[in-house]
């Protein structure tokens, strides 16, 4: 378990420093999310974006099974 927190800890940590050219990156506005803008409503739902990241950390975790 502390090995664990340790490796999430590091994660967040890489991800802070990288931030500013992550956030650069199209995740978050693919096709098929769904925005709904309106008067008194804004309503984001990143339904594309949620599969895609799936998809990517099944595919790093099956690598690290092996």
């Amino acid at each position: 378990m502390n090995k664990t927190l340790i490796a999430i800890g590091i994660a967040i940590a890489v991800i802070g420093v990288f931030w500013p050219w992550i956030a650069r990156l199209p995740v978050g506005r693919l096709p098929g999310d769904i925005i709904i803008d309106r008067p008194g409503l804004k309503l984001y739902i990143p339904v594309t974006t949620m599969i895609v990241i799936s998809v990517v950390i099944s595919v790093v975790l099956w690598i690290l099974r092996k």
